[in-house]
């Protein structure tokens, strides 16, 4: 243990790390050789201390790598779970900063000196910008679904059209959801058409609730009863009308070539009495959960005890509230909000970028040959998953390795770069990349040939 610890390979991470996780880590490694050598099928000669050293080195300082850190999203795809979804506005960030550094006012009116709801922190804003009732913020679009559920109709029937009994997304299952929320569920209509003579002849003693699940959220080909039919149906029967919008919207994006995203405004406007949507979708907020609409429901939601345990942080609410305070001017909301930005940069745009990136990219040792192709990307789950997006990439072809131990150098490089293989060629896709990484693209390329021949290529690659 003494000679290791005082070997040149060792000695400086004690003195840079700490004593204690070299000490650890050096016994975990003799542990290690020394069951190697008990059941090895023959003879093994025990390695020196200097390639012991070294080894133990490696393994302190991966161990050092945090495992969660920034990525460079070149997928395309904007709302990626696995990567943390769109990042936040830099006003969002600040926020969150700032809330983080020190205690903040969560709970506290400051002008009347008493306790308030945590919502309160937004609800003006959510009430100025789509014309809502009340608000409460939990923390994601699952969690408003159950809770609302459980408080309008546990142990009731909820109206559904069987066309949208679906996956909400990362295997959230529709009716899952409503059976863990203590609801019953009562699909009308079929798969592919559903008329309101279905909702209506289907109403019964037991019906609480009529719940319709936005198109936004699937593939949608089946014929559905308007949100605003819907409405006149619940106010005839004095039954709640629900609007899972999902991925709901606060600006028009038809003119950036996106049909068919619902805005938050108009569900609250047709009358829907509780609207559900993400705060990490379309709005480009941080992962939460919104519940808008009348007011005596959204108190009585918020009094359930479940809204405790869902509702959402400071850190949350202090970064929803800056997002919500930019689309106050809706064309300083599409340049401050990454989404936004990264939703209706023009495919013009992205080609500029690709073909002076692509000859960059291409004098780079480890690329034998870039070069800017057009291609077209999906917004992803959850969110009009079959809309195409028109996108422009760098298609690289590398210089000796293959593509898939290419996909694992980047991933693994710093910064790390995520994006995808297509025949044989992997490409960077510049629809879901920020113009201020597009020089840390290019370090990205410059460092493989700094990487350590160790990296193990991918079995799989995004």
């Amino acid at each position: 243990m003494h000679e290791l610890l005082e070997s040149p390979a060792l000695k400086g991470l004690v003195d840079r790390i700490s004593r204690n996780a070299v000490v650890s880590t050096v016994r975990t490694v003799l542990e290690e050789v020394g069951h190697e050598v008990q059941t090895a099928a023959s003879e093994r000669t025990l390695p020196s201390a200097s390639d012991l050293a070294d080894r133990i080195a490696r393994r302190v300082v991966e161990g050092q790598s945090p495992e969660l850190r920034p990525v460079i999203n070149a997928t395309g795809v904007l709302f990626d779970s696995g990567l943390g979804q769109p990042p936040l506005a830099e006003e969002a960030v600040s926020e969150m900063a700032a809330a983080a550094r020190d205690y903040a006012s969560v709970e506290l009116n400051l002008a009347a000196g008493r306790r308030c709801r945590p919502s309160a922190a937004v609800e003006g804003l959510l009430r100025e910008l789509c014309g809502a009732e009340a608000a409460l913020v939990v923390n994601n679009n699952a969690a408003a679904t159950v809770l609302t559920l459980t408080v309008l109709a546990a142990g009731r029937e909820v109206l559904v059209s069987r066309g949208h009994m679906i996956d909400l997304g990362d295997g959230c299952r529709l009716p899952e959801v409503m059976t863990a929320s203590g609801v019953v569920p009562r699909e009308v209509g079929t798969v592919n058409n559903t008329r309101l003579d279905d909702y209506t002849h289907a109403i019964g003693s037991s019906t609480a609730a009529i719940l319709l699940v936005h198109p936004g959220n699937f593939a949608a080909t089946a014929e559905t009863v308007t949100l605003e039919a819907l409405v006149a149906l619940g106010q005839r029967r004095q039954l709640p009308v629900i609007d899972q919008l999902g991925c709901g919207a606060m600006l028009d994006l038809r003119p950036f070539g996106l049909p068919g995203q619902p805005l938050v405004g108009d569900s609250i406007k047709a009358g829907a009495d509780v609207v559900l949507l993400g705060g990490d979708a379309l709005l480009g907020g941080p992962q939460c959960g919104l519940i808008l609409g009348r007011k005596p429901l959204i108190e009585k939601i918020e009094g359930q005890p479940l809204a405790r345990a869902f509702r959402a942080d400071k850190l949350t609410l202090a970064a929803l509230a800056a997002t919500l305070r930019l689309y106050r001017d809706p064309q300083k909301a599409r340049l401050s909000i990454p989404l936004l930005h990264l939703l209706t940069t023009s495919a013009e745009n992205l080609k500029n970028r690709a073909e002076r990136l692509a000859p960059q990219a291409a004098a780079v040792p480890a690329i034998g040959a870039a070069e800017a192709v057009a291609d077209v990307t999906h917004l992803g789950w959850g969110a009009s998953p079959t809309q195409e997006l028109s996108t422009w990439c760098v298609a690289l072809r590398p210089a000796a390795m293959t593509v898939d131990r290419l996909a694992a150098a980047l991933r693994m490089g710093t910064p790390s770069v995520v994006g995808r293989v297509k025949e044989d060629r992997y490409l960077l896709d510049l629809r879901s990349v920020l113009p201020r990484q597009d020089g840390q693209l290019l370090a990205a390329l410059e460092a493989l040939g700094k990487q350590e021949d160790s990296t193990e290529p991918a079995t799989q690659s995004l």
